[in-house]
This record gives structure tokens, C-alpha cells and sequence, in this order.
């Protein structure tokens, strides 16, 4: 049976893309680095790791047992907190993931909560795009993740995560105060078909969200400037720089020399997801992180939660 320390130090020198660097992540010197993962590939009999000028790189075969390692490493955590669990609530840790427009709102009213029915749990939250949370939740560096997707663009299912709908939201689109649509009821996205747009960073799913709303609409929308800030993305088009989408959960933050107004054809709606490892693999504290979190998206969509600044 291959050696799981073993394992975890390959997985570290792909991961830091160097010995030097996971030696000093393990905590081990660079050479008993070298050591283990050399012995690790005479076991396998095969190479693990391709020396490049760019550093270590995974082989086939390495990727493959990487995969599994981080599986393993992932399953032992996961009896941890299940160990920890058995004690109830009072006690352990829960570490989040979310995206700042979730946090700003959902999540911080779930967090007031859980805090005052479960005060032994420690609470700790990272700030990651789906992009980066779902490799973490996988990797077993958090035990929830708060994603998102699209209704036209959803998200492809994780094999070993689980998803909880927490929150459906519109998105309406974003225009200076004093622009001449701006006391319209609905505003159709082919009236600014000639104008510039502002997104999300390419290729993110927020900015597959605008391109696709627009073609919709029926054009190709020229994209001027692109931030994963929504506040950035609001300074750009109170600017005059372009136009936006925002989703219900930025609009606390929305700027007074802007308004927002819906959108003909209807822009798609945004979902807010809490994923977990499945079922039987995750903590009772992420449990009923997940339960509070159910309730506050019902609030925010009972309109018991302000959204508008």
C-alpha cells in the first residue's frame, strides 16, 4: 500500500510548484523532500514529476495519484470534524468560502445567527470566487463553499459536492441617474447595443452572464473594461464608461449617482448555492451552517433583508 505521508508531500511540490517551497510548507528540509518523492516513484515504477525549467511538473501518472491523495487526505479530515461533531455543537471549527457579494449580505446574517445559537464553533471565512472555492471544498481546505451560477449558464455538477439553493436573485441593469433611460420601467439592452459595456474578468461566469444577456437581446456587446469588483464595475459605468449587470446582492452597495432597472428580454436570474462534501461526510456544524443559511435566503427573498440602498 503506497505511503499516504508520502502522498501529501508530492501533492505539496505540485501544488507549491517547487521542493524548495513544500519543504518549507511540510516543515521538512528540501532534501527529505527530494527523498520521498524519489522513493514514492520507485514504488509506483514510474515517474511522479517532470523536471522543467518552470519548475516540478505532475506526470500523468503523478496527476493521477495526486487526485486520489487529495481524496484520501480529504476522507481523513472529514472523520475529524465528524469525531468533533460527536460532542455536539459545542465545540470545533467550520471554515467558509464565500464571494463578497454574498458575504456583504446572506452570509453575515447567517454568521450573527449561528454565532448565537452555536457559540463554542469557530467561525473562520475565506474570501474565493467559485473558480477557487470549489477546488478547496474538494481539497478539504473548507468545509462550505457559497458558489454561484446562472439559469442560463449553470454549473456542472462536482463529483463528491453536494448543493443547496440558498438565494434565486435578478439582475437588473446598471445606468447613471441622469441617462435618459433611467426613468424607464424596463429597459430594452438593444437600445444599447451601440454603447460600451463593462463585466467580470473573462472568461468568469459573471462576464459569460453579460456577454450572453446581450446576445440575447440580439448583439455582441463591445466590452470596455472588466473587474471582478462590482464596486469597481459601478465606478466604471457612473463614469460613463459603459454598462453593467448587477445581481439583487450588490445592490446594499449601489452607488447614489446610479439607478438600476430590469431588463427586456429578462437578463437571467443568479443562484446562490451552499456546497458541502455529501451527506455523511461533513460536520454537524456545517449542518446547520447550511440550515441558517436556507433561512436567511429566505429572508433576503421575503424582502425582510433591505436590499436597496
Amino acid at each position: 500500500m503506497l505511503d499516504l505521508r508520502r502522498l501529501r508531500v508530492l501533492a505539496e511540490v505540485a501544488r507549491r510548484g517547487s521542493f524548495s517551497a513544500a519543504a518549507d510548507s511540510l516543515y521538512l528540509s528540501q532534501s527529505a523532500v527530494s527523498q520521498q518523492v524519489a522513493t514514492l516513484e520507485k514504488e509506483v515504477g514510474l515517474p511522479l514529476l517532470e523536471r522543467t525549467s518552470d519548475g516540478p511538473k505532475l506526470t500523468d501518472a503523478g496527476a493521477t495519484l495526486v487526485g486520489h491523495a487529495d481524496a484520501a487526505v480529504a476522507r481523513l479530515e472529514e472523520a475529524e470534524h465528524e469525531v468533533a461533531a460527536i460532542a455536539g455543537l459545542e465545540g470545533g471549527e467550520l471554515r467558509i468560502a464565500s464571494f463578497p457579494t454574498a458575504s456583504a449580505v446572506l452570509l453575515t446574517e447567517a454568521l450573527a445567527e449561528f454565532k448565537t445559537t452555536h457559540p463554542g464553533v469557530r467561525l473562520s471565512v475565506t474570501e474565493a470566487e467559485p473558480e477557487q472555492s470549489l477546488p478547496m471544498l474538494h481539497a478539504a481546505e473548507v468545509d462550505l463553499a457559497l458558489t454561484f451560477d446562472y439559469t442560463t449558464l449553470p454549473a456542472a455538477d462536482e463529483r463528491d459536492v453536494e448543493r443547496e439553493l440558498l438565494l434565486t436573485e435578478s439582475m437588473h441593469v446598471a445606468l447613471p441617474r441622469d441617462h435618459p433611460l433611467a426613468a424607464a420601467d424596463r429597459v430594452r439592452l438593444a437600445d444599447l447595443a451601440e454603447e460600451a459595456w463593462v463585466c467580470g474578468t473573462r472568461p468568469s461566469s459573471c462576464s459569460r452572464a453579460v456577454l450572453e444577456t446581450c446576445r440575447a437581446a440580439g448583439f455582441e456587446p463591445r466590452i470596455s473594461f472588466e473587474s471582478d469588483e462590482y464596486a469597481v464595475l459601478q465606478g466604471y459605468v457612473a463614469a460613463g464608461l459603459g454598462y453593467t449587470l448587477l445581481p439583487d446582492l450588490a445592490l446594499p452597495t449601489l452607488r447614489a449617482d446610479l439607478v438600476v432597472r430590469p431588463t427586456k428580454p429578462d437578463a437571467p436570474q443568479r443562484r446562490v448555492w451552499g456546497a458541502t462534501r455529501p451527506q455523511g461526510a461533513r460536520s454537524a456544524a456545517t449542518e446547520a451552517m447550511v440550515a441558517t443559511l436556507v433561512r436567511a435566503g429566505e429572508r433576503v427573498a421575503a424582502g425582510d433583508l433591505k436590499l436597496a440602498a
